[in-house]
């Protein structure tokens, strides 16, 4: 987006300089030539060619490779960040085919503090995972479909095309007509009321669970699956969740060359496999037993039913 004045370029100048200056000083005693440095690299995914550049690769004394890409955000990393970096991980898929070497070690490294951020290789399964990201991506591009997505650098020099800042930007412009779609309210108010409206449901939230927390503690204490009071009662239920171990699943599939059909672990390729009649009978059975309890949690529903129930009020205790 550029500087906003030529003041704020010479200051950035500086302070690039500045970062630069202790980068070298930190590093220059213990330096090693890189194996490349702003490599371009072509990677071919099925078919879908990616094509970017790679701040930094090292040759280690194992004959692995290490990744580093260089960044000047002012947040220091967190493992997370590491963990979920896209960039990364396309690195690796690049490096790896690149050199038909295995990738050892991942860094980001914050120019701004001078400190390195490291982890191990991503494995094969988070590799497919990226690679089916890439073709889907490729396809909605080939699709025409480019939903908005937000994220910190929001927003950018386009936001009266944006459908989260549109509204904002072109305010200025909106004619009457639109307050056909709002009788009696601009949406100024309409946003400032709903935002309030949402503190207060945050403030009765807080007041519900509360009293569902004593509700529930009490039917325990007790033994009792409904309380009554003068008008109302309240049923109390523990649900149970059901699922799958990923591990029994894996015991059982593996052998039988069905593992890799599965995809992703969740519920719906569960119960597609489940009822997939090119699989044997018995081990769609064996698969059906491996159901357990995963998780339960208390429910409570509120029924009116002095009106639906011939009977007296409950005394109240004293």
């Amino acid at each position: 987006m550029g500087y906003e004045s030529a003041e704020e370029e010479a200051s950035y100048k500086t302070y690039g300089r500045e970062i630069l200056t202790k980068f070298w000083e930190i590093h220059y005693a213990d330096f090693r030539m890189p194996l490349a440095v702003e490599r371009m690299f072509y990677v071919d995914i099925n078919g879908i060619k990616l094509r970017g550049y790679i701040d930094r690769i090292d040759k280690s004394d194992s004959g692995g490779l290490s990744i580093v890409d260089y960044k000047t955000s002012k947040e220091l990393f967190t493992t997370d960040d590491l963990g979920k970096d896209l960039q990364l991980t396309l690195y690796q898929l690049a490096t790896e085919q690149l050199w038909q070497l295995p990738v050892e070690k991942l860094t980001l490294y914050h120019m701004r503090s001078n400190t390195p951020c490291s982890c191990g290789p991503r494995d094969k399964k988070r590799l497919a995972q990226t690679e089916q990201l890439v073709l889907a991506v490729a396809e909605n591009i080939a699709s025409q479909k480019f939903p908005a997505t937000e994220n910190q650098y929001c927003p950018c020099d386009f936001p009266e095309h944006c459908p989260y800042y549109r509204q904002q930007y072109a305010a200025a412009a909106l004619e009457p007509p639109w307050q056909a779609t709002l009788p009696g309210i601009t949406i100024d108010d309409a946003v400032e009321q709903y935002a309030s409206l949402q503190e207060r449901i945050k403030e009765l939230q807080l007041e519900l669970d509360k009293l569902k927390e004593m509700i529930i503690g009490y039917c325990q204490a007790k033994g009792l699956n409904r309380v009554f009071g003068s008008k109302h009662a309240i049923t109390y239920k523990l649900v149970e969740m059901t699922g799958f171990s990923e591990d029994k699943v894996r015991a059982l599939l593996e052998p039988e060359g069905l593992w890799e059909r599965l995809l992703s672990f969740n519920p719906s390729r569960m119960k597609q496999l489940i009822t997939d009649e090119e699989i044997a009978v018995d081990t769609r059975k064996k698969l059906a037993t491996l159901r357990q309890v995963i998780s339960t949690s208390p429910q409570l529903r509120v029924k009116s039913w002095r009106k639906n129930l011939n009977l007296p009020a409950p005394a109240r205790r004293q």
